[in-house]
């Protein structure tokens, strides 16, 4: 019999550690108690390695009125295989998978396999202290996004073990903070990149065991990487042998499809409003956190969730109680779960990909927020590519793509993102997207980078933008990773590398990413030549980056720019550099400019710079 007081929470919906109740639990005395919730069952047992899936050897027992069903197996061990057979209300037999499955056989294979406690020794006590010393957003973020599968070559199950240190050195090497991944629980087809899961608690199969995992997180705070994976509550899809219609009824999903299936991607919707479904989800959440040391969690889809008529025409959505269209139960377990998460481990990140105008995301729950600690800025990363895309002599036209960002740049705790989505289907590769002939191209490019890192907000590079490829990426194919054998690209590199370690040093660019006092606009009004320039002081003031944008083929000499004080100022960055792959033209030679008492663009004092065409420019100095 399972205890009282889990199967109560798990009814409530505020279980969060549904893993140590439901599933497969290996018992201390040998052999597996099952557990799995079917409450529309009329018969359920469970089958595999142990029975010669002999579906009358193991008949399991519903406890009370739960609609949990459960028995301990003797024969059963660590590494069986096992299905759950259920004999539903419509009177069909359903051979499904395990819901709280810890792992999982390799696709197209579909069974569950018992999972023993973890062995693994982790070594990282001394990074999640220091972790959760202190809020997320009060810490800068570098993040590099990872398709694990497509990174670099790995044999099939071997990703989690034989990439994990090189592509911690990777990172670390280019100055990212920390990598997200792509989702990494189990999903039955490649092709959706793990945004469709068949299980919720199981890495997949596809990279290595749960205890590849550990290693693999471990491994990244070694060397100082914190780890971000993306979370898919927002829906699932509707293999027969996984969460759909589970007990022959609609279980985890709605009934109604109007509330229980999702028109852009023929997926089934999470039914937020029962609640063991919120155990699940919340419990799902916290998994991650407890069994692998994750540092966040990008929740993916957040607008799908919020809005009842999300990709609906009229006559296909239900509004809710109030007769609006805000979807009450999903924003509830939003709050719900990014409370106990971040109540549980207060260093963590809850990042919402949220494309709508949704107020309060990262505001907390009590203030009437969503309680995520970052939303990533849809706007920003629309406005600022389809400016780049702009052949330069159209810029001056929309010029306020560039600015408009700052406008509600201080609203949320932003993150930038140059993400996936952005160099599939059909998009381009960033480099392609570029308006001119290649060096223009690669110009525009390195500009980009500049511009979005000296930018307020947390930044965000796929994997392979590093690279430049001309090709978008595939996930059925690795990085192209020759092409570095070319200096142009080679150069987008070297350029990464440096933004990623100068911001390292600077705090003005690092430290007070989110702090509107910290930001102020030099020019933001000279449309004619699409100039711009922006200063950021950093921490208690010590320090001020001043960032100059020329975004024409044009340069230009002799560019006054107001600076905080006089003396010394140093060119921290120059994307024009030969050594990035730009025609070398000279902002100052040396590296550093004097800085008079000319006060200029509302600024104490000013200084006179070359702005190479198509290029960012970073001033750096200290208080004197």
């Amino acid at each position: 019999m399972l205890g009282a007081v889990d199967l109560h929470l798990f009814n409530e919906g505020t279980h969060q550690r549904l893993w140590q109740v439901l599933g497969a639990r290996v018992l201390p005395g040998g052999g597996v108690r099952f557990a799995v919730w079917a409450p529309g069952a009329q018969r359920v047992a469970v089958v595999g390695d142990f029975d010669g899936w002999d579906v009358g050897r193991h008949v399991m027992a519903p406890q009370g009125s739960s609609g949990v069903w459960a028995m301990e197996v003797p024969e059963a061990r660590p590494d069986d295989r096992y299905k759950f057979v259920i004999d539903g209300a419509d009177g069909h037999q359903r051979w499904k998978a395990d819901p709280m499955a810890r792992r999982a056989e390799l696709a197209p294979s579909d069974a569950s396999i018992v999972v023993g406690e973890p062995t693994f020794a982790w070594s990282d006590a001394a990074w999640l202290v220091e972790r959760d010393r202190k809020r997320s957003g009060e810490r800068p973020m570098r993040i590099y996004e990872v398709h694990l599968g497509s990174w670099r070559e790995a044999p099939e199950g071997r990703a989690f073990a034989d990439l994990a240190e090189p592509l911690a050195r990777h990172v670390r090497e280019l100055g990212f903070t920390h990598v997200e991944l792509l989702p990494v629980a189990e999903h039955p087809f490649g092709g959706s990149w793990g945004y469709q899961v068949s299980g919720y608690f199981a890495p997949t199969a596809r990279y290595g065991t749960p205890d590849d995992f550990r290693r693999f997180v471990d491994v990244m705070h070694a060397h100082g990487v914190g780890v971000i994976v993306d979370w898919v509550p927002a829906h699932f899809p509707k293999d027969d042998w996984a969460l759909a219609r589970f007990d022959g009824t609609a279980l985890y999903e709605h009934l109604d499809p109007r509330l229980g299936e999702h028109p852009d991607w023929g997926t089934y919707v999470f039914n937020y409003s029962r609640h063991e479904v919120r155990s699940f989800l919340v419990s799902n959440a916290h998994y991650w956190f407890s069994e692998f040391h994750v540092d966040g969690l990008r929740v993916d889809a957040v607008a799908s969730m919020l809005y009842l008529d999300y990709s609906r025409a009229e006559g296909e959505w239900l509004p809710n109680r109030y007769g609006g269209r805000e979807n009450l139960e999903a924003i509830s377990l939003l709050q719900q779960v990014n409370a106990t998460v971040l109540t549980r481990y207060p260093g963590a990140i809850m990042a919402a990909e949220e494309s709508t105008a949704w107020p309060g995301v990262t505001l907390p729950p009590d203030a009437g927020g969503l309680g995520f600690t970052h939303k990533w800025n849809m706007g920003w990363m629309n406005d600022t590519l389809s400016y780049f895309a702009r052949e330069p002599v159209h810029r001056r036209w929309h010029h306020h793509e560039l600015t408009f960002g700052l406008l509600y740049g201080f609203s949320e705790t932003f993150v930038l993102p140059l993400s996936h989505d952005e160099v599939v289907h059909g998009k381009g590769s960033l480099v392609a997207k570029m308006p001119g002939d290649d060096w223009q191209r690669f110009a525009n490019l390195r500009a980009l980078y500049g511009w979005m890192f000296a930018h307020p907000g947390d930044s965000l590079l796929f994997m392979g933008a590093e690279l430049a490829p001309w090709n978008e990426w595939s996930e059925a194919q690795p990085l192209p990773w020759h092409v570095l054998d070319h200096a142009p690209h080679a150069g987008v590199l070297e350029l990464v590398r440096h933004l990623g370690h100068t911001a390292d040093q600077w705090s003005a660019v690092s430290a007070r990413q989110h702090d509107a006092t910290a930001f102020g606009w030099l020019d933001a009004d000279d449309a004619e030549h699409s100039l711009y320039a922006f200063v950021r002081w950093g921490l208690d003031g010590a320090d001020a980056v001043v960032c100059v944008a020329n975004l024409t083929p044009v340069p230009r000499a002799g560019y006054r720019v107001g600076v905080p004080w006089t003396g010394t100022w140093q060119v921290l960055v120059d994307t024009d550099e030969t050594l990035f792959g730009g025609s070398g033209y000279r902002v100052s030679a040396p590296d550093w400019l004097e800085a008079g008492s000319l006060p200029w663009q509302g600024q104490a004092a000013s200084v006179m710079v070359d702005v190479p065409a198509l290029a960012v420019v970073w001033l750096g100095s200290c208080r004197p």
